[in-house]
């Protein structure tokens, strides 16, 4: 679905990223208009897939997820099959929270968090490791994130 964004759609996009649990009274305040057209906007933005949901960030650490780490995947080989068994064998991978496919050395990065060192060789040798799919693995294991910023830069 096409959508023209105007001043007010994308400032409606902006605050919600910052705060998904405002209320409809509080971001028609913010955005200059009343209730009801505030809110109709919102279900537009929503119906053109614009928003795509509305999420609830818990703090890994306190709910015992110690090991965050990135994986550089490089396929066997870049044929189809490949390719696809690849990616439905790490959608049924929970500690696997992010996947995209790159440019560059590897084909595929991987970002994952699991409890601890043991959960961590657990993902590598025994779901990673016996992927034949998978021709090498480099893995970084995170450290610190300075920066983890869930809103996406745009202006209006």
């Amino acid at each position: 679905m096409n959508y023209n964004l105007d001043k007010t759609d994308l400032k409606i996009l902006k605050i919600l990223q910052q705060n998904a649990k405002i209320t409809n009274l509080q971001l028609s305040a913010e955005i200059g208009l009343s209730p009801a057209p505030t809110l109709e906007r919102v279900k537009k933005l929503e119906n053109a897939k614009l928003i795509q949901g509305y999420y609830t960030q818990l703090d890994a650490e306190a709910l015992g997820i110690g090991i965050s780490a990135i994986i550089q995947i490089t396929l066997t080989r870049q044929v189809e099959n490949a390719i696809s068994n690849f990616k439905k064998e790490i959608n049924n991978i929970p500690e696997i929270m992010e996947c995209y496919q790159v440019t560059g050395s590897a084909d595929y990065v991987l970002i994952v968090m699991m409890k601890d060192i043991r959960d961590f060789e657990s993902l590598i040798s025994q779901r990673l490791s016996k992927m034949e799919e998978i021709g090498q693995m480099q893995t970084m294991v995170v450290l610190s994130k300075p920066k983890d910023s869930k809103i996406l830069p745009i202006e209006y």
